[in-house]
C-alpha cells in the first residue's frame, strides 16, 4: 500500500461528493456483511454490546451502518461495527446500510478516526492505531496529533507502549495496569525484569508514584543500599552524640528520628537541673 496524505478527518472522507452522489441506502443481509479488515479495535465491551442489543431489539437499527461493496452480495464495513454486531446478537436478518465507495487507505484512516475520537480503543490498541497511520499515510506526530485532538507528547508517548513486552501489554490491555504503571515499566530494558514487575505491582496492588520508585529501586540496586549505609551511620553517629551529651549533663539524653530532622529531648526532673544544664550550655 502506498503511502499518501491524511484526510481532514471523518467528515472530509464521509461527506465526499463523489460518495454522496453513489451512496445509497438498502436493506442487506447480515451474513452478507463482514467486518473491516483494518479496525484496529480487538476487544469490544460485552455488556455495552449486550446493552446495544437490547436497543436494537425493542426499537430496531435507528442509524444505518456504512459499508462498502467489496464482491456481487459481499460488504465490508467502513464504520457501525458495534451496531453490526449487536444486530447479530438479536438474530436480525437485515439491517440498513449506507453503500459507499472507499478505498483501503480511506478505509484504515476512518476506523482508525473513529475509534480514537470516540476513545473506543483501550490504550495498546490506540498505540497501534497511531503507529499504523504514521507507517501508512505521509504524516508527521504533529500533524497526526491535530488530527485527532491530542497532543504531539501523548501520541509520541501512547507509540512507546508498544516497546513493552506482550505479557505487560497485555496487563495494560485487561486494565490490570494502567498507562502511568506501563510507563513507569518502559524504563526496565530486560524482558523478564519487566514482567517480574509487573507483577509485582499488580499482587502489591501500587500506585503509580510508588511503582516509579520500585522501578527506580530495580535500576538502581546498588544506590538503595549505599541510601541505607549512609542513613545507618548518621544513625550511629547521633546516638553516640547523644550518649556523650548524657555523660557531660549527667541527665538522661533521647534521640528520636524523623523524615527531615531529628528530635533531641533532655529530661529533667526539677528546675535547678534546668539552671544547671543553661550554665553549661553558656
Amino acid at each position: 500500500m502506498s503511502k499518501k496524505r491524511l484526510g481532514k478527518g471523518l467528515s472530509a472522507l464521509i461527506n465526499n461528493d463523489e460518495n454522496v452522489d453513489q451512496s445509497r441506502v438498502e436493506e442487506i443481509f447480515i451474513d452478507q456483511i463482514e467486518p473491516n479488515p483494518f479496525q484496529p479495535r480487538s476487544n469490544f465491551d460485552e455488556d455495552a454490546l449486550n446493552e446495544l442489543a437490547n436497543s436494537i431489539q425493542e426499537k430496531g437499527v435507528i442509524q444505518p451502518i456504512t459499508v462498502r461493496k467489496i464482491k456481487a452480495e459481499k460488504y465490508q464495513i467502513v464504520a457501525g461495527e458495534r451496531r453490526w454486531r449487536a444486530s447479530k446478537l438479536v438474530g436480525l436478518k437485515k439491517m440498513p446500510a449506507v453503500i459507499r465507495n472507499f478505498d483501503d487507505q480511506e478505509m484504515l484512516e476512518i476506523a482508525l478516526i473513529e475509534n480514537i475520537q470516540r476513545e473506543d480503543l483501550n490504550p495498546v490498541e490506540e498505540a497501534r492505531a497511531y503507529k499504523e497511520m504514521l507507517d501508512n499515510f505521509e504524516i508527521t506526530q504533529v500533524e497526526l496529533a491535530k488530527q485527532v485532538g491530542k497532543s504531539r507528547s501523548n501520541v509520541s508517548n501512547m507509540i512507546r507502549l508498544l516497546k513493552l513486552s506482550d505479557k505487560v501489554k497485555n496487563h495494560l490491555q485487561r486494565g490490570t495496569i494502567t498507562i502511568g504503571h506501563a510507563r513507569a515499566l518502559l524504563s526496565l530494558e530486560k524482558e523478564e525484569t519487566q514482567v517480574a514487575a509487573c507483577e509485582n505491582i499488580i499482587i502489591q496492588d501500587l500506585t503509580v508514584r510508588e511503582t516509579e520508585n520500585y522501578v527506580e529501586k530495580l535500576k538502581n540496586p546498588l544506590k538503595g543500599k549505599e541510601k541505607k549505609e549512609k542513613k545507618a551511620e548518621l544513625d550511629q553517629a547521633w546516638q553516640q552524640a547523644a550518649s556523650e551529651l548524657e555523660k557531660n549533663l549527667g541527665t538522661k539524653v533521647k534521640i528520636k528520628q524523623r523524615k527531615k530532622n531529628n528530635l533531641l529531648t533532655i529530661e529533667l526532673d526539677s528546675v535547678d537541673k534546668l539552671k544547671e544544664l543553661v550554665k553549661k550550655l553558656k
